[in-house]
Formats: structure tokens, C-alpha cells, sequence
């Protein structure tokens, strides 16, 4: 069965101070922190809310055995990677929140490209985070700026961008 998502839109839709999502639903960071703030209880069990088990595909096992050329998998005493994305609206002060966030865990933006068409702007961030940096923290406070009507922030880790765009 598909793995379900909800998002701050199904928050704003469903008007509940309690939403109860089935074990293997993952709530988006966005959806996480919208719901902290509105003071609205999201639940899957006896404790709240616990996130599922990452679903690495069928295929993960075998993709880890048979794709060599891809380096050994990050150790905490090196540096980490990450690639950001931001797209949305426009408005002063975008740029500055997205590189104090990261700034706030000591990354490093080694690269930037911006882009703007019509008031809208598309961004990536190429940064370099301190060794034993938590990347799923930086992820999770990055992914949690903006909002529905402003901008969206994505992260992922270098080593899954530069996989998913080899040729």
C-alpha cells in the first residue's frame, strides 16, 4: 500500500484541534511545526505522534551492493554536504532567513544560483556543514521556513543529489 502525507494543507482543511493519521502516515516538517503552532495534537499512537520507518524501496538492498562507484557512506567525523532549494514568492529578507538558518549550525555556502520570473524566485544552495554536523536537524529547521503562502525549502544530501542526477 502507498505511503500516505499530511501536509498543512490537510491541517487548514480538516479545522481539528486532533488528527489521528494511521502508524505508516508521515507528516511533513512543514505539517509538524504548523500544527505545534496552532496548538492542534497529531496522533498515530499511544505517545503522540511517532514517525514511520524510512521505506527504502525494494530495491535498496541490492542498489547497495551493486553500485560500487558510489563513495563509502559519510562518516560523523567528516564534513557533510547538503544541497537547498527554495522556491516561492518573492519578498525582501528570503536569501537572508534561508542563510541565517544555515548559518545558525555553521554551514558553509560554498555555492548559489537565483533565479526570478514574474515575482516568483527559484534558488539552490550548495553548503558545507561542520564534521559531525546533525543533517537531519539542519533539514528539519531549513524544510520548516516559509510556509503555504510564502516559500518551500527543500534539503537533501549531497551524495542522494548527485546520485539521482548522474547520467
Amino acid at each position: 500500500m502507498p505511503r500516505r502525507f499530511l501536509t498543512v494543507e490537510d491541517l487548514v482543511r480538516s479545522n481539528a484541534r486532533e488528527i489521528h493519521v494511521d502508524d505508516d502516515t508521515l507528516v511533513t516538517p512543514q505539517a509538524q511545526e504548523w500544527a505545534r503552532q496552532k496548538g492542534i495534537s497529531i496522533v498515530n499512537g499511544p505517545g503522540g505522534y511517532t514517525e514511520p520507518a524510512p521505506d527504502r524501496g525494494p530495491d535498496a538492498a541490492r542498489a547497495s551492493q551493486s553500485l560500487p562507484h558510489l563513495p563509502e557512506p559519510v562518516d560523523a567525523s567528516m564534513g557533510s554536504g547538503i544541497v537547498v532549494t527554495a522556491a516561492g514568492k518573492n519578498r525582501p529578507g528570503v536569501l537572508g532567513e534561508v542563510t541565517g538558518a544555515i548559518g545558525q549550525f555553521g554551514g558553509n555556502v560554498l555555492d548559489v544560483s537565483q533565479k526570478m520570473v514574474e515575482g516568483y524566485f527559484h534558488m539552490v544552495l550548495m553548503v558545507e556543514l561542520q564534521p559531525g554536523a546533525n543533517v537531519a536537524l539542519v533539514k528539519q529547521t531549513l524544510e520548516c521556513l516559509g510556509g503555504p503562502d510564502d516559500y518551500v525549502v527543500r534539503v537533501m544530501h549531497e551524495r542522494v543529489f548527485r546520485f539521482m542526477h548522474r547520467i
